[in-house]
């Protein structure tokens, strides 16, 4: 059952919806109205690990609080699939990381081409064995709903040494015309080495402002495009992102408040596991939170059989995951 609450002073954060669909590019905060599911992704709330790294003792962070953004590839409402398997896979997938010391927060983009191991879903739901594959895949596994979510939580989570997954966000690609449309349109300059030709040939080299269907293919669109790679989308994401706040500048200058619009449209594309109360909570806690950094796990691609496949560097994995979620014992 979903659903959508009523809260007071909305000031709902349009970039939000954004980092559910591509990378984020700056300037967030917790959205106070979504869709909302009441399931927990089942993990403690507190991580009892320690790591020993040249003879220092790591402990996790208590001072932050995570959210788990996912941009899934479908299209309209989400749907049980009536299994344990559903053809959504999630595109984008990035844990933002606030910490109430600094009062500051931290996005770590991970690439969906990513191989790591994820679980597999058998009968009833449960866990059958694990698969060997890419990020994106992880979301394939589950109802498309709630555990889905939660199965590529868990797999993020595993991948981060067991790091606490406190809150997750799904939304789905009708959000992105939807949200593009209401700013006015935004505007990038599309690179000539990206050519388009065969996937919408209205996006020519040059400066343009994208209508929501442009919108759609420059965010989405990879094969076909340049050299094919996830990372290079990424950086579309980064570009596409700093238009759409200059967009929403604009529309700010001019009085306009576009926000409870977008939201009555792209409300039920979205899946949290966080309650209303929560997520009052977490709006108040980190309305103010300045921006740290954007992580990308540096790595290598490697053509695989099928797919290309990203290759995460483990020393500097081992570095991003210490310094954004863990403190060393003093």
């Amino acid at each position: 059952m979903y659903l959508v609450p009523k809260i007071k002073n909305i000031l709902f954060a349009v970039t939000i919806l954004i980092l559910s669909v591509i990378v984020i590019y700056g300037g967030l905060q917790i959205l106070e109205s979504t869709v909302f599911s009441q399931q927990s992704n089942g993990q403690d709330q507190t991580v009892s690990k320690t790591i020993q790294r040249d003879g220092v003792s790591y402990f996790p962070k208590q001072d932050i609080t995570t959210l788990l953004v996912m941009g899934i590839d479908e299209f309209g409402k989400p749907q049980d699939s009536g299994s344990y398997n559903n053809p959504g896979a999630a595109d984008v997938v990035f844990l933002a990381i606030f910490n109430d010391t600094n009062k500051t927060y931290s996005i770590l983009s991970l690439n969906r081409d990513t191989m790591l191991d994820m679980p597999v879903l058998g009968i009833g739901g449960k866990q059958a064995g694990t698969r060997y594959a890419q990020l994106g895949l992880a979301h394939t596994y589950g109802n498309g709903l709630e555990s889905s979510c939660i199965n590529v939580t868990d797999t993020v989570s595993d991948f981060l040494y067991g790091a606490t997954i406190d809150y997750y966000l799904s939304m789905r690609m009708d959000a992105i015309a939807i949200i593009n449309d209401a700013v006015g349109g935004v505007e990038v300059t599309i690179d000539p080495a990206e050519d388009f030709s065969e996937i919408d040939d209205t996006l020519q080299p040059g400066t343009i402002r994208l209508n929501g269907q442009q919108a759609l293919h420059y965010i989405r669109a990879r094969k076909g495009v340049g050299d094919q790679l996830n990372l290079s989308r990424m950086s579309r994401h980064e570009k596409y992102l700093e238009g759409f706040h200059n967009a929403l500048k604009q529309m700010e200058a001019q009085g306009k408040d576009v926000s409870l619009d977008i939201y009555e449209q792209v409300s039920d594309y979205m899946i949290s596991n966080c309650s209303t109360s929560t997520l009052s909570k977490l709006t108040s806690r980190f309305s103010e939170y300045a921006l740290s950094e954007v992580v990308i796990p540096q790595g290598e691609y490697v053509r695989g059989e099928k797919f290309m496949e990203y290759y995460v560097d483990q020393d500097a994995l081992d570095d991003i995951i210490l310094r954004l979620l863990y403190s060393p014992k003093k």
